[in-house]
Formats: structure tokens, C-alpha cells, sequence
């Protein structure tokens, strides 16, 4: 299994924000509402709140972004990173804590080990525990400092326009929309309100509205990002670069520009020349001047595959156990809670734990029995199908879900995990692999809980007669 947190290509830092939730219990109990107004108030409370996380661990990805040899040199020198520009976000950061969305957003400063400015993106997840809120929080940075630098570039000098459009290193589109602007003033001759409403009655306006824009300029990065060897090449094959999906979000930006929003930014879902997946941060800007006709029209494109992929990791890793590859606690009793919701008629548990756990760990370390985790993960992996749910609830605790599943389909289930496991000691050498099971059927929607802790009742009777027989034959 690789170790997904040193293998994501953006830097990761995983911190500890229990102290600070601890903290906002007590500001909460003293009366505080607006955080964000509360902080404002005394920059003092900012920086307390900074000193009350603690990094637990950074990726190869982080060092090298921050110019470190290790992450003893980084944590030693955090006042280096973080100086008093870097607050400014803080207080945004914090905020969306406070207001339990699970995690943040936010554009922020900081800097690397030889004083290098550094503007980054950060998206933060909480990794969940019950049993201390925030101990895990897990942040992804993107490095946005070409983008930034990039925007300054242009703002401090329009000499350099050309040479900074041609340079920059972000993909930037120079084009006419005067065609769609005159689309748009005929529609509102026809007394055409509800745009939207247009657009589903008349989706070939999208089409049309498409094929209208015309391509003035783009700079070399583009070409270089779409994998095209020139501008004709590109501007010929722009429909390879506009599929299904970015038409959708096409028809997002042409609501925006109908309601005068000139500036706006959206994620979208691109395609190179030679057909890989891009997504894209897309900023649309009518140039100053040409707020009339939209001749001239900006659009800088940020390539945020990585990002994404990193996002798609947080997110796994929100409702996954890495070590088996099955869902995790969090995602169990999420899911426990959904079906109570719902009044799931039908609902079977097969609880689990393996017999020889503590055995291989004495005699082979923990990594033989990482090993022996991880092979009863593929067990559960092969042996359950949807709507059932194998999860992983504690060290050598697992739980089988199976929705809709009678008595019967839950037999089935559980010889089937059986036969696996005979199947896979046939394959691995070393400690076999065993393990204790209870299973239950429950047909009551308000008695879920009470049926789970049956299926445990039995798991630790079969974990009994286990043991009994196992003390007997030695």
C-alpha cells in the first residue's frame, strides 16, 4: 500500500486543532457569536489561536515547497512561514471552523526558509474523531504565486502587457463576444426575462452562442497546456477542447454575463488536444472600455488537476481506512444514522473481529499484522457488493452493513467471507488468517443500535468458543 500522504503531488500539513476547539467551547460558554468580529476586535486573539495548533506531520511536498531539509527545520523555523501578512486570512480560516462546515477555504501568505514570498490556496478537511474534535485537521496548499505575481505584473505596469500575456504562466484567451452581446440584445427586444428558463426550453442557444466567439489571442503557456503545437492548430480544434461538460458550465457564464456580471469565475472541466482531463479555476473579465459590446474579453485559465486529485484524496480519506481500503468509522455511523433517517425496513449486521491480531504483532511486529489487516481488507472488498458496506471500526473491528438483506442474503454473505479467507491463507503464507462473527437481521427501523450490539453479543460468544477450542488443542 503506498503512503498516499508523501505521494500527493501538493504539500500537506496535518495539524492538531483540538486545543483550539476546546478553546471556542469556552468563548462559546463566555457568550461569543461573531468569531470573525470577535478576533477583529484584538489581533492578540489571532495570534493566540495560531499558537494553539500543532503540526503533527508534513509531506516531501511541503518541505521542497518551503525550501526545508526536513520537518524538524520547518517546525523549528515556523516563524519564518508565518509572519503577520499571514494572519489576514486566519481569521477567515477560523470562522469557517466556528460555523461547522468541517473544515475551510482560503487564500493566504506565506514564506519559504530563504524569505521567498509564498501566496498559496489552502483547503483544509477535519479527519473525524469523536473522541477529540479537530485532533486531525489535514490542509492541501496550492501554490497560486505565478497567478498572484502574475496579476501584480500587470497591474504595475500595462507597458508589459504584451510581454507579461505572452509570459505569464497561467493559459490566457483573448476574445470577441460582441457576437453573443447582440444575441443577447435581440432576445431582450423579444422581451425574454427568465434566461435560464431559455436556455432549457432552447439548449441549441448554448451551441450557438459557442461558435460564435471569436478566438483573438492566446499566449505560449496555452498552447502548452492543451498539448497544441500553434495557435491555428488550437483555435481550429477548439471543439475538442469544449466536451459535454464544458458546455454545462458554458451555460453557467453565459447566465452570469446576461445578468451583467462581467467578472466572474467558475471550476471547469476541459480537455487537452490529445484528450486528458483538465480542470480548470476559468476568471472571465470584459477589458475596461468594453463594457458595451464585449469586443474584448479576458480568460485566464489556472490548471487545478492536482488540486483536485488532492481533494478527491481528502475526500477518501474522510470516509476510508487507508490501511484495508474499506469505509471507516466515520462513514459507518454516518451511514448507521441515514438508514435510521430513512426507516429502513430490512437491515442485517455482521459483526467481525479477527482471532489472531495480538499474535502476529507479538511475534512479527506491527507490520505483520498491518499485513494481515490489509489482507482481510481484500476479503471484505471481494466478498461484499453493493448496497452492502464492509467498514473497518477499530484495530481489529469490522462491521458488514447489508441493507435490504434477509437472514438468508446474510448467510450467504458471511460463507462467503469464509470461503475467501480459506482462499487467501491458501495464498499467503505465514499466520493464517481467522475470524470471529455475529450476525443479526433487523426489521425494526427504531432498533438498529439494539441489533448492532446483538451482532457484537454473538461475535464475542463465537470469539469465545474460539479461544475455548484453540486453548484446548494447545
Amino acid at each position: 500500500m503506498p503512503d498516499f500522504f508523501e505521494a500527493t503531488p501538493m504539500a500537506l500539513w496535518l495539524e492538531d486543532y483540538s486545543a483550539l476547539h476546546a478553546q471556542f467551547e469556552r468563548w462559546r460558554a463566555e457568550g461569543v457569536t461573531d468569531l470573525r468580529s470577535w478576533l477583529l476586535l484584538d489581533p492578540d486573539r489571532l495570534r493566540h489561536c495560531a499558537g494553539l495548533i500543532r503540526i503533527r506531520r508534513v509531506n516531501r511536498q511541503a518541505l521542497t515547497l518551503f525550501g526545508a531539509a526536513s520537518q524538524t527545520e520547518l517546525m523549528d523555523r515556523l516563524g519564518d512561514v508565518l509572519r503577520d501578512d499571514t494572519f489576514e486570512g486566519l481569521a477567515g480560516e477560523l470562522d469557517q471552523l466556528w460555523r461547522g462546515q468541517g473544515g475551510f477555504h482560503s487564500q493566504t501568505v506565506n514564506y519559504t526558509l530563504d524569505g521567498r514570498r509564498l501566496d498559496l490556496s489552502l483547503k483544509a478537511v477535519a479527519l473525524a474523531d469523536e473522541s477529540r474534535p479537530w485532533d486531525r485537521i489535514l490542509v492541501a496548499m496550492e501554490d497560486v504565486t505565478p497567478l498572484q505575481e502574475a496579476r501584480r505584473q500587470a497591474q504595475a505596469s500595462a507597458r508589459d502587457a504584451r510581454e507579461f500575456f505572452q509570459q505569464a504562466p497561467v493559459s490566457l484567451w483573448v476574445e470577441d463576444f460582441s457576437a453573443i452581446k447582440r444575441l443577447f440584445d435581440e432576445l431582450r427586444e423579444q422581451d425574454i426575462s427568465d434566461f435560464r428558463t431559455f436556455l432549457d426550453v432552447h439548449p441549441d442557444f448554448i451551441d450557438r452562442c459557442l461558435q460564435e466567439i471569436r478566438v483573438i489571442d492566446v499566449n505560449d503557456y496555452t498552447l502548452e497546456l492543451f498539448k497544441a503545437d500553434s495557435r491555428e492548430q488550437l483555435i481550429e480544434r477548439v471543439g475538442d477542447i469544449f466536451r459535454e461538460e464544458s458546455r454545462l458550465s458554458f451555460a453557467e457564464q453565459l447566465v452570469e454575463l446576461w445578468h451583467g456580471r462581467l467578472f466572474h469565475q467558475k471550476e471547469v472541466q476541459n480537455c487537452t488536444l490529445a484528450g486528458d482531463v483538465l480542470y480548470i479555476h476559468l476568471q472571465l473579465s470584459v477589458f475596461q472600455g468594453h463594457e458595451e459590446d464585449w469586443s474584448l474579453v479576458l480568460v485566464s485559465l489556472t490548471d487545478i488537476t492536482a488540486r483536485k486529485k488532492a481533494e478527491a484524496y481528502l475526500e477518501y480519506l474522510g470516509k476510508h481506512d487507508v490501511l484495508t481500503q474499506l469505509k471507516n468509522r466515520s462513514f459507518f455511523v454516518d451511514e448507521l444514522g441515514r438508514l435510521q433517517r430513512k426507516r429502513a425496513p430490512l437491515v442485517s449486521f455482521i459483526a467481525l473481529d479477527l482471532n489472531n491480531l495480538k499474535q502476529a504483532n507479538d511475534e512479527g511486529g506491527h507490520a505483520v499484522g498491518d499485513d494481515l489487516l490489509r489482507r482481510f481488507g481484500e476479503v471484505l472488498n471481494k466478498a461484499v457488493d453493493r448496497p452492502g458496506q464492509a467498514a473497518r471500526i477499530g484495530g481489529d473491528e469490522f462491521v458488514v452493513l447489508l441493507p435490504g438483506c434477509d437472514e438468508a442474503a446474510t448467510r450467504k454473505v458471511r460463507d462467503n467471507i469464509h470461503s475467501l479467507i480459506e482462499l487467501n491463507n491458501q495464498y499467503y503464507g505465514g499466520i493464517p488468517l481467522s475470524v470471529s462473527a455475529g450476525e443479526i437481521t433487523c426489521r425494526d427501523p427504531a432498533a438498529l443500535e439494539q441489533a448492532l450490539r446483538e451482532a457484537d453479543r454473538a461475535l464475542y460468544e463465537d470469539k469465545r468458543r474460539y479461544y475455548t477450542t484453540h486453548e484446548r488443542r494447545h
